[in-house]
């Protein structure tokens, strides 16, 4: 087999072609088997790969994998692969089938926004404050506010910390992340921090995304279904609508990434991100 590939970034900041977060598109994964997307994904080592398929009722079927497991949804690998399927097919709006649902996704240019795969859903937590603080190598009083458990798409923990100074001096301990910001469906533990960066610019948050993986915590240059679920958290906590928010991710990793949030008057929530292809080839298997 000869597998044709792209691959991208998405959440570019202005026209450095370099950050946001790298994704992988396989063009047609017709015969490929659920193993070997699984070890395609781990070959290629990106936090994403996805794998373009035709779809009945959709413009075509995506699946998403990251090293070690499939997911149903996530932000950036679905607005890489639009990018891809409108070079593949054209047109500047296309519907994505995922696991997790339909997602409709319009383009202006090379900026791509996506609606959440679904209403949002909340769950309080368990842990403390005071553990989640300690979880994050931070002292007691830095949590804000109310955390939850939301997904739009895929289930994240997100923490609203007392300011952009303690986001960017978050530092998780990995067994207590494992302990407190398990998530038993997704199998995996993770945690979304943020605060507003009311020096830089009023309309600017600053977060980071936190995930385990292999008994590690790994940090993601930029999350796009954590973008979403920021959306529901402001929801389900009050925030006056519409709204609209930008946010700045993936500097602590050297991969400066700018993602946009709106929610609109109807509760539908959106993101935002540009998107460049840097290269094109083929795999054989």
């Amino acid at each position: 087999m000869r597998l044709a590939f792209r691959i991208l970034n998405v959440f570019v900041v202005g026209g450095d072609r370099l950050s946001g977060n790298p994704l992988c598109v396989f063009e047609d994964a017709r015969g490929l088997s659920d193993a070997q997307m699984q070890a395609l994904a781990r070959q290629l080592n990106l936090s994403e790969t996805t794998f373009v398929l035709p779809a009945s009722d959709a413009t075509a079927r995506v699946r998403i994998f990251t090293p070690t497991f499939e997911m149903p949804f996530a932000g950036h690998p679905t607005l890489g692969t639009a990018h891809v399927v409108r070079a593949l097919r054209g047109g500047d709006s296309v519907v994505l089938e995922m696991t997790a649902g339909l997602v409709a996704v319009t383009a202006r240019g090379d900026a791509w926004t996506l609606r959440a795969a679904r209403a949002p859903v909340t769950a309080p937590v368990a842990a403390t404050r005071d553990e989640l603080a300690r979880m994050l190598g931070l002292p007691d009083d830095a949590i804000s506010g109310e955390p939850l458990w939301v997904n739009t798409g895929v289930e994240q923990l997100v923490i609203p910390l007392a300011s952009p100074e303690l986001v960017r001096a978050a530092k998780p301990v990995p067994a207590l992340i494992a302990q407190h910001g398990y998530s038993a469906t997704r199998d995996e533990a993770m945690a979304y921090v943020w605060a507003r960066d009311g020096v830089a610019r009023d309309d600017e948050l600053v977060v980071r995304f936190f995930f385990t993986q292999h008994d590690a915590v790994i940090e993601d240059p930029a999350t796009g279904s954590a973008c979403a679920n920021l959306g529901g958290y402001l929801l389900a906590t009050g925030r006056a609508l519409p709204f609209a928010e930008t946010l700045r991710q993936g500097d602590a990793v050297g991969r400066p990434s700018q993602l946009g949030l709106r929610v609109d008057a109807d509760r539908g929530i959106f993101v935002t991100g540009s998107v460049v292809e840097l290269g094109t080839g083929v795999i054989e298997l």
